[in-house]
């Protein structure tokens, strides 16, 4: 049985790592549109750079919180598929084997002239002159804010193939990530797990679990697993 499973700053907010979701647009005092564009980029990419440096600094210190352990300790019992809005890879660290990240991961690099040009980053940083292979200067495996979100559709093709559907810590406000629900079939169950469910009225099979992620999952999970 699929499980797709759709996490978004909630879920990494519990293992301590803070999203400009909760700031009014700000991400660690910066404006997002500051940091967080290809426009942003073009006019300071230094100060771009250790942004990234810094937040890498941070997911490297986190660690998976119970949430994630839960979803990867699902895989016994599902073909549990996760599609993360998140740039960090608690997911993975938990144990999750089936990841999809559609705004990147901040652990690898890219190349400035192609995107699909990857590398892993040894460390924390990216410096100013590390180049790709093509040498071009090397930035953050992230999408950006008016970049193209290269694995929406491979995201999409996921959710049309659920047998169960999971929403947990996204206000579904970002797009194109927040239409993925709209590939899931409406006989589905959709349970979403979130302090302030959005607004999910004109889907059907909805089961709202209005908790924080990490009390959340353990509720769906105990769920699932008797229902089995």
């Amino acid at each position: 049985m699929k499980l797709v499973v759709l996490t978004g700053a909630g879920i990494s907010a519990e293992s301590g790592l803070k999203t400009f979701r909760d700031a009014d647009g700000l991400w660690e005092g910066y404006n997002v549109y500051d940091v967080a564009t290809p426009e942003a980029w073009e006019k300071d990419p230094e100060l771009v750079q250790e942004f990234y440096n810094e937040r890498r600094r941070q997911v490297l210190a986190a660690e998976p919180n119970r949430a994630h352990q839960l979803l990867a300790g699902l895989e016994k019992d599902f073909d549990v598929e996760i599609i993360t809005q998140n740039i960090d890879d608690l997911h993975e660290r938990a144990g999750s084997t089936k990841v999809t990240h559609l705004h990147g991961v901040i652990t690898r690099s890219q190349s400035d002239l192609r995107p699909d040009l990857t590398y892993p980053i040894q460390g924390t940083e990216i410096k100013m002159g590390d180049l790709c292979e093509l040498g071009s200067q090397l930035r953050p495996h992230v999408v950006w804010f008016g970049e193209a979100v290269p694995m929406i559709e491979v995201a999409a093709k996921l959710c049309k193939q659920a047998d169960i559907f999971v929403l947990i810590g996204t206000s579904l406000a970002v797009y194109p990530a927040a239409g993925l629900i709209d590939f899931v079939p409406s006989v589905v169950d959709k349970y979403i797990i979130d302090p302030r469910i959005p607004d999910v009225k004109r889907y059907k099979n909805v089961i709202n679990i209005e908790k924080n992620a990490v009390e959340g999952v353990a509720e769906l999970n105990e769920i699932l697993l008797n229902a089995r």
